[in-house]
């Protein structure tokens, strides 16, 4: 049977049908700003192969929003221009409710919403499903993906993304290495590159969508004796190389 859910219980609830996630991962919000343990949670889910799918409905999203998309190319991000429905939706839960996937909503706003059991409430699920499967199929594909530019191109530059498939890592995990050996420095929730990466070559450029970083293919990865000895990371990269 639904319940009704508050504004606390929503954000409860939607952590927690995140977790329980297999196979599929559907969040549909017109305005979106993830919070930075939504954005653990799904980098966890993708990683452990659950597909995610993103759908918001405002073209005015933040720079730093996009560009965090663009670094994990395997959440799919899909822009809806009228789109004005909530809902967060696995293959067992539902969530419809008033709240958008943004900050300041989850902290300052009432709201109110119905959790849908796959189980207990069959028939209003696959209503569900079938409407939020139709928002995802008529909506644009943001493609993160950035068409290189002749200089990339000549020079054999790689995206994060496409050197950790050529590793054969996780673009997450890549990018956690690459902060523990000092390529990349967090600052506040954005990465950039830092002296030591540049002076082997990796270079910052702003697409039409997003900012990513572009990376020599034959890229030095020694990993110095000042590398942090206990970083999961590391110990991947060093099975790899």
């Amino acid at each position: 049977m639904a319940k009704f859910l508050t504004t606390t219980s929503i954000s409860y609830v939607l952590e927690e049908i995140i977790k329980k996630s297999k196979k599929n991962l559907i969040l549909v919000s017109p305005y979106l700003k993830l919070n930075a343990r939504i954005k653990e949670m799904l980098l966890s889910k993708m990683d452990s192969g659950v597909t995610v799918r993103v759908v918001y409905g405002k073209k005015e999203m933040a720079d730093s929003e996009l560009s965090w998309f663009a670094e994990y190319p395997d959440i799919a991000l899909h822009y809806s221009h009228n789109l004005h429905a909530k809902c967060y939706m696995t293959d067992s839960y539902a969530i419809v409710c008033s709240l958008n996937l943004y900050e300041y909503s989850q902290v300052n706003n009432h709201e109110m919403g119905v959790l849908l059991s796959r189980n207990d409430d069959e028939q209003a699920f696959a209503d569900c499903f079938t409407n939020v499967s139709s928002i995802v199929k008529s909506s644009e594909r943001i493609e993160h993906s950035p068409n290189l530019t002749p200089e990339a191109a000549a020079y054999d530059l790689l995206t994060t993304a496409n050197l950790a498939k050529k590793i054969g890592m996780s673009t997450s995990d890549l990018e956690g290495a690459f902060l523990d050996m000092g390529y990349l420095e967090l600052k506040g929730t954005n990465k950039y590159l830092t002296n030591k990466s540049k002076s082997l070559g990796a270079k910052f450029r702003k697409g039409k969508y997003s900012y990513y970083f572009l990376w020599p293919h034959d890229l030095s990865l020694e990993i110095g004796s000042d590398a942090p000895k206990d970083s999961p990371f590391i110990s991947m990269l060093r099975r790899l190389l």
